[in-house]
């Protein structure tokens, strides 16, 4: 019998979206284990727009190599105008020795003076974060998840705010529900939304194949960096230091470094 979405449709395009809060969200993955009827309007709307983001994912291939074809051919032009401009920086250089000069001068003064400031180790989570770029985007994955490949190339473009949009319309069912929680956890990271991303890292940290599982690893350390982000120094510090006794995390030397410089004791 056919599904009637009718009823459903605006609360599914929301979800599907990722417009819903934290907590909204929440609550809907909720009614979606209680509510038949909503389970299977939800799984309705999933398989139509599955449906349609596979015809959409022939067409966005071919564009990618089309944009690809006109970036080699630009490559010539754009090597001859930096040729040009080379050479008209090396023409000023005369004009502006002297003031280069001046300006190294007051650079080593200033820096000399400074010296005790900039000794020490800077408190930016950045300045020790080991970003996850995430799966690469190949062509086998632009035929078989072309949204997956859509969000992760936005996200590795630094296109947050899209990439979180397109994930919010992948199908878990096709990619895994841990590994959706894991990639808007590092998009919201990215985004500066650490409050947020703690919501997302911490249920993978704690659930995805046990503890010790290979997301999960990944997941604490990133989680790690979103309490840091959010200035929780505290469980950020007991979390990296988690990471730092894990011989078995990738990113045990980072966390080593970010808990040996100090910056999280909160002195």
């Amino acid at each position: 019998m056919p599904i009637d979405l009718r009823p459903y449709f605006d609360e599914l395009e929301r979800f599907a979206d990722g417009q819903m809060s934290p907590a909204e969200q929440d609550a809907f993955e909720l009614r979606l284990e209680q509510d038949e009827a909503l389970a299977d309007a939800h799984a309705a709307y999933e398989q139509l727009t599955a449906d349609l983001r596979w015809a959409a994912g022939h067409d966005t291939l071919r564009q990618r190599l089309q944009a690809l074809d006109d970036r080699m051919n630009e490559r010539g032009t754009a090597l001859a105008r930096a040729q040009r401009l080379t050479q008209r920086r090396q023409r000023r250089w005369v004009v502006w020795g002297t003031v280069a000069a001046l300006l190294l001068l007051a650079g080593v003064a200033a820096w000399y003076l400074a010296r005790p400031t900039l000794a020490r180790p800077t408190r930016n989570w950045e300045a020790y974060y080991q970003p996850d770029p995430g799966p690469a985007v190949t062509t086998g994955l632009l035929h078989s998840r072309p949204l997956l490949a859509e969000a992760l190339d936005q996200y590795q473009s630094g296109h947050y705010p899209a990439a979180l949009h397109s994930l919010g319309r992948v199908n878990s069912a096709n990619v895994g529900a841990d590994t959706l929680l894991y990639l808007r956890g590092l998009m919201l990271l990215r985004q500066g939304q650490g409050n947020a991303a703690q919501l997302y890292l911490r249920r993978v940290s704690d659930d995805s194949a046990g503890r010790s599982g290979a997301l999960a690893r990944r997941a604490r350390y990133h989680l790690g960096m979103a309490y840091w982000q959010a200035q929780e120094l505290a469980p950020a510090l007991v979390t990296l230091r988690a990471v730092a006794a894990d011989s078995l995390s990738p990113y045990r030397a980072s966390a080593r470094r970010a808990v040996a410089a100090g910056v999280l004791d909160g002195k």
